[in-house]
């Protein structure tokens, strides 16, 4: 087998040295601890007892035309301590909006987390929902106004 560790000009990739394993292993446990992906959202909810409250974070209109299954509609700027008050102080939310090129993800977990709630980010939100082929619901009935 050939070295891959020669005296050659660095290529783009090795420009800027590995992390050591340790650093490589809190990097990555620190990111699971702030969001989660479609995957796991959708073999947890099809169990059917999630241990965490869905909430889309986009506006009413997109939530009716399309859905994650069993999501609640909660727009970022109508999280309120009161409106949040409605769940357990130790209740879990995974947040999600249209998906990469949409910045309300990250704007609800600040506002949660400014609430002093727990919260996850579902990374792709509904363009990684519907890049992986999961079902959508249409309609308004799980929207908290």
């Amino acid at each position: 087998m050939p070295s891959l560790t020669s005296s050659r000009t660095p290529s783009l990739v090795t420009e800027f040295p590995a992390a050591e394993p340790g650093l490589v292993e809190a990097h990555y446990a620190a990111r699971l601890a702030f969001e989660t992906d479609c995957w796991d959202v959708h073999a947890t909810m099809e169990k059917g007892e999630p241990d965490f409250v869905l909430l889309d974070v986009r506006g009413p209109a997109l939530f009716e035309r399309g859905h994650v299954p069993g999501a609640i509609n909660l727009p970022h700027g109508k999280m309120t301590e009161r409106k949040m008050a409605e769940w357990p102080e130790d209740t879990l939310f995974v947040v999600y909006c249209a998906g990469p090129h949409c910045n309300g993800t990250d704007r609800a977990a600040l506002r949660l987390a400014r609430l002093k709630r727990k919260v996850k980010v579902m990374i792709g939100g509904m363009t990684g929902w519907a890049d992986e082929g999961f079902a959508v619901e249409s309609g308004g009935l799980q929207a908290v106004r």
